[in-house]
């Protein structure tokens, strides 16, 4: 095995959260993913767990029942629950994304009603920003909140939604004004236990990902306080993304570096004991040279990802630099998993082997958090200015 130097933003601390984070997966989710994976979502009370276990919004100041920690405490967390190879919750989404929202935009008085208890487990978030006419274009949002009173009227429908189906919080983007484009934006806190108007669709059939919830949003005239409006002020929603996304895609590249380790892992594991011509596969001059080849990715991969965590911890991380890391790791995983599937041979295309369910989950990298068109889309603007 090649080393892997340990990267400057890596302590002492950290390494022991991973080691504790890496012992939940395995006892807490590994026993438990193929019935997930058949019911297409984890049991409600894994969050609950992962709450006790201190696995929930360690990045979140300790006032507000986080665990007061950093970037790189999420980053260890998603490394460990990726290597795994189980789903059962998307704590990326609760944790790295949806409680950095709310940190960042949310009243003092919203963090002190949903942070708390996005920490424990009590409360399940979720994000609500696709539409079935709006994905990647998010100033093509159509869902719309109509202010009576001190409610507004919420009407629209979203899709993709990971944890949707269990979902206790959804930041809902909507369109509370009347400004063309991403200017008429707003991002709405919805609780969704006992909230009229509000309906869950059904679990979505995908391709891979098969034991992370993902669900259809529907609101009928549901009527939302206007103190839930993700701060003070109207139409910031698009600001507000624009800000938090660079985060939303690093986290994925963080995944995508480890999935393409933990592929390749998996795969010498298997050549070395797979006998062909009566020799070990990996004794093929051709197994050698395409495994060289996918190392050499990880680990670029890995020492770019490492630089982009980095540039995070000192506020430094730029749209740009945040779209590269995404699009070109995701894009490495699709490459390398691909080469990893065909060195397992007729066995890479079984599902009871790990690598077949690597190559069903992994598709989705190169779309969600932005196509990876996008992606260049935003790189080439960068580099006009």
């Amino acid at each position: 095995m090649i080393p892997s130097p340990t990267p400057a933003w890596m302590d002492s601390e950290l390494t022991l959260l991973a080691d504790n984070a890496t012992r939940f997966f395995e006892r807490e989710c590994v026993p438990h993913e193929a019935r997930w994976r058949a019911q297409k979502h984890g049991d409600r009370k894994i969050w609950n767990q992962a709450g006790a276990a201190g696995l929930l919004c360690v990045s979140i100041p300790e006032q507000y029942g986080g665990g007061g920690g950093h970037f790189g405490h999420e980053v260890v967390i998603t490394q460990a629950h990726t290597r795994s190879l189980t789903g059962g919750f998307s704590n990326s989404v609760h944790s790295g994304i949806v409680a950095h929202y709310i940190l960042r935009y949310g009243t003092e008085a919203q963090k002190q009603r949903w942070l708390p208890k996005m920490a424990s487990g009590e409360m399940v978030a979720a994000i609500a920003m696709t539409e079935p006419g709006a994905g990647t274009d998010l100033q093509a949002v159509r869902t719309r909140a109509t202010r009576d009173g001190d409610h507004y009227v919420i009407n629209g429908a979203k899709t993709f939604i990971t944890n949707g189906w269990h979902a206790d919080l959804v930041c809902v983007v909507a369109r509370t004004g009347q400004e063309a484009g991403g200017k008429g934006l707003s991002l709405i806190m919805v609780e969704t236990q006992g909230q009229q108007g509000y309906r869950r669709g059904r679990l979505l059939e995908k391709v891979g990902q098969h034991s992370i919830d993902t669900a259809e949003l529907f609101f009928d005239d549901m009527r939302v306080p206007c103190h839930q409006l993700l701060g003070t002020e109207e139409g910031q929603g698009f600001r507000q993304l624009m800000e938090q996304l660079p985060r939303e895609r690093l986290i994925i590249a963080v995944g995508g570096a480890a999935t393409l380790q933990r592929a390749i892992d998996e795969t010498l594991n298997y050549v070395k004991q797979r006998q062909i011509f009566g020799q070990p596969l990996m004794a093929m001059q051709n197994t050698r040279f395409k495994l060289a080849e996918c190392q050499t990715l990880a680990t670029i991969a890995k020492s770019f990802v490492d630089d982009c965590i980095g540039r995070a911890l000192r506020d430094e991380l730029d749209l740009a630099t945040a779209a590269m890391a995404k699009s070109w790791v995701t894009e490495a995983v699709g490459k390398v998993v691909d080469e990893c599937v065909q060195l397992h041979g007729g066995y890479g295309y079984m599902t009871e082997y790990p690598i077949a369910r690597m190559y069903a989950d992994a598709r989705v990298g190169r779309i969600y958090g932005g196509s990876n068109e996008v992606m260049k889309e935003l790189i080439a603007r960068a580099m006009e200015k």
